[in-house]
């Protein structure tokens, strides 16, 4: 007489296929856990990326607003920039630039590095009288 054990009959009666789209669940979850990863790695980047264009905008209108406030009251371009550069650099940035576009208006412009390129910024800063119409 024969035991009832495993077999390829299921209790129900039914018969067990044993094919190809075995284990097919888990690839397709592994492949969905893979994509939603990749995913999460994309969204991670682009949130530093958008800290680091941030940080170098902070960078570069406290380094405008330093630097035409020293314009202003001594009419130097040299030392106005040479302010600005030391504001840039204690906020993590590097300056690329520092002209007078204008009568006491100076811009900055600077960069600040990210494992994906540099986030750069502009600022200007001066007097309202300056204001382009």
């Amino acid at each position: 007489m024969r035991r009832p054990g495993p077999g390829p009959h299921s209790p129900g009666g039914r018969a067990r296929r044993w094919g190809a789209d075995d284990g097919a669940g888990s690839v397709l979850v592994l492949g969905l856990v893979a994509l939603a990863l990749v995913l999460v790695v994309a969204v991670a980047s682009l949130g530093q990326v958008e800290v680091a264009r941030a940080r170098a905008q902070g960078a570069a209108d406290l380094a405008a607003l330093a630097g035409a406030s020293r314009l202003l009251a001594f009419g130097e371009v040299g030392s106005s920039c040479a302010l600005a550069g030391r504001a840039v650099e204690r906020n993590g940035a590097v300056l690329d630039g520092c002209a007078q576009v204008r009568a006491g208006v100076l811009e900055v412009r600077v960069h600040r590095g990210t494992p994906f390129g540099a986030a750069t910024a502009v600022a200007r800063a001066g007097p309202a009288s300056a204001r382009e119409p």
